[in-house]
């Protein structure tokens, strides 16, 4: 396919499910075409649940992320198509987006893990969470920021409007 982000994997090509079984790091998942035959039904599922409005968006967010992260339908790509799909659930419901920072990545994973583990989303659901409202306090800080330099540049000591040279 042109213009698409290159994959990790030799031999994977864009858009085609796997035909192997996959292991990811010391994750082994189940049997591919067995998975695979599911992601219909979580598309479905997941499409089913925004229309009827029974989840809050996050958790919509998380359990479709972590069913399709143990689907693994791809050689390549799962955790990138995942966490995009996620943040579009996000997205569509007015919600903000979940960026993991790099230094989060690791607790991302054993969140993952967890799941798969405890086969529960609750430790998965407050990662996105805290992960959400930490970007939201970040972002409120840097429009804060921004408004106090902008201001800071056009009104002078006696608090009014001054544009500098262009009205001395």
């Amino acid at each position: 396919m042109k213009n698409t982000l290159s994959y990790r994997i030799k031999g994977a090509v864009a858009g085609e499910y796997t035909n192997t079984d996959m292991v990811a790091g010391d994750t082994v998942f189940g049997d591919h075409k067995i998975l695979i035959a599911q992601v219909p039904e979580l598309l479905f599922q997941t499409q089913k649940t925004l229309e009827q409005n029974t989840l809050h968006p996050v958790v919509l967010s998380v359990r479709f992320h972590c069913y399709f992260e143990y689907l693994h339908p791809f050689r390549d790509g799962n955790g990138r198509i995942g966490r995009l799909f996620a943040n579009f659930i996000l997205a569509k419901l007015d919600h903000p987006i979940i960026i993991i920072e790099r230094e989060k990545k690791s607790e991302y994973l054993q969140m993952l893990k967890a799941y798969k583990k405890e086969n529960s989303t609750v430790f998965i659901e407050e990662f996105f969470f805290n992960s959400a409202i930490l970007r939201m306090e970040k972002e409120m800080e840097e429009k804060k920021n921004l408004t106090k330099n902008f201001l800071e540049g056009f009104v002078n000591k006696e608090n009014k409007i001054c544009f500098g040279r262009l009205t001395e």
